[in-house]
């Protein structure tokens, strides 16, 4: 009798257990800290309206400036590809920040015939050839509108043997380095770099160059205090230049580039930690 009251109670209990609450089963487990785990690196991509009638065709494709350069974070900068194809390009057309087509100068303009000799309100003195492209050249001033700038164009005959235009010297924070043509970066891992189609000699010369990294040439011209004396030697002879101002720029002012009537030489180089902005030396010839 015990035994089946046991068997009977064992059954009850069984039963007890089998028809327990759902809820009775539930349970939690606490996540893992954060630090345990590495922030999410995808990113969703963001997509812009563009203008469908943009001309994307090699007329308009842009060569991108040398890196570091005063307009190396200016949408839009940069010499055309075929500047002979820009439309308007025979009419004076803007082919990049410092100059035109035929307008060695950014300010010399050409005649009603398309022709690219000078109109006829411009005279030109101390000489004036004829480019590969059938477009003038000047060496000397140029006059157009009742306004004077000289400019000398940078000719093969301009180099020395080891590729650079010329020698740099600063003597107040200890610089000397060559100048090389262009601004990318091939030239100015050999040293400083003068702006393509602008003057080499007469009126203002711009030359750009690094502050840090692999070369630190003009990584103190920012601290350079007005009449710190500039030279610049090149096969035409040594100019000297006295400090005028020194002057935080944006990037899109490229109006340091524009010719000049004086004299003058123009630094530019980046401005450490302020992508937006570069830094600006003007020097001005010095009376001998």
């Amino acid at each position: 009798m015990k035994r089946k009251l046991s068997a009977i109670l064992s059954a009850v209990m069984l039963c007890a257990l089998c028809v327990a609450p759902a809820h009775a089963l539930e349970y939690s487990i606490d996540g893992a800290d954060d630090y345990l785990f590495g922030r999410p690196t995808s990113d969703d991509t963001i997509y812009e309206w563009e203008n469908p009638n943009v001309d994307r065709s090699k007329n308009t494709a842009l060569i991108p400036p040398g890196f570091g350069t005063p307009t190396s974070y200016l949408p839009g900068s940069g010499e055309y590809l075929t500047p002979n194809l820009v439309p308007g390009a025979l009419n004076g057309g803007l082919v990049n920040q410092v100059g035109s087509v035929g307008n060695p100068d950014g300010g010399t303009s050409v005649d009603a015939s398309n022709s690219g000799y000078p109109a006829d309100n411009t005279s030109i003195s101390g000489g004036i050839t004829m480019d590969s492209s059938g477009f003038p050249t000047v060496s000397g001033s140029v006059s157009t509108g009742g306004q004077t700038v000289s400019f000398t164009e940078v000719t093969s005959s301009m180099y020395y043997s080891n590729g650079s235009l010329g020698t740099l010297k600063i003597p107040s924070i200890g610089l000397t380095v060559g100048v090389y043509e262009g601004t990318g970066s091939a030239p100015l891992l050999k040293g400083a770099g003068h702006f393509e189609n602008t003057s080499i000699w007469n009126g203002n010369v711009p030359v750009a160059g690094h502050n840090r990294g692999v070369r630190n040439d003009f990584g103190k011209i920012h601290t350079l205090k007005s009449g710190d004396i500039i030279t610049f030697t090149t096969v035409l002879g040594t100019r000297t230049y006295a400090v005028t101002s020194v002057t935080k720029v944006d990037v899109s002012d490229t109006s340091g580039l524009a010719s000049t009537a004086e004299n003058c030489i123009t630094l530019y180089t980046c401005v450490e930690n302020q992508p937006a902005y570069r830094w600006c030396v003007r020097a001005l010839e010095r009376a001998a």
